[in-house]
C-alpha cells in the first residue's frame, strides 16, 4: 500500500469497457513522511476522495480487484482509502519482539 495525496482530476473522453463513470484523479505518490515520491500519476477512486485529500493506493492486481463492479479492467493504481489520521513514530520506537503468554496455539 502506498499514500498519495490528490492534486485534481483527469478527463477522459474514451475509456474501456466496464471502466465508464469511473472518476480519475491525479495523485502525487508520497513516502511515509508525507514528502514526494517519484512523478504525479493517475487513479481511479474507489472512495470518493477529492483535492487535497490524503489516501491510501494500492497497485497492479490489487487496483483492479478494487473496482466496485468489473473485476477484470485494466486498472494499475486505485485509491482505496482516506486517511483521516496519521501517527508516524521513529524507526526505534518499535518492538517486535514476542511478548511471554500462552495461547491455544503454542
Amino acid at each position: 500500500m502506498l499514500f498519495g495525496r490528490v492534486k485534481g482530476t483527469a478527463v477522459c473522453t474514451l475509456k474501456y469497457p466496464g471502466t465508464e463513470g469511473l472518476k480519475l484523479l491525479i495523485v502525487q505518490p508520497l513516502n511515509k513522511r508525507l514528502e514526494p515520491l517519484g512523478p504525479l500519476q493517475v487513479a481511479a477512486d474507489t472512495v470518493d476522495a477529492g483535492p487535497g485529500d490524503l489516501c491510501v493506493m494500492v497497485r497492479s492486481r490489487e487496483a483492479a480487484l478494487a473496482m466496485p463492479l468489473v473485476k477484470f479492467v485494466p486498472i494499475d493504481l486505485a485509491l482505496v482509502g482516506i486517511v483521516d489520521e496519521l501517527e508516524v513514530r521513529p524507526d526505534s520506537s518499535f518492538d517486535f519482539t514476542l511478548k511471554p503468554g500462552r495461547n491455544a496455539f503454542t
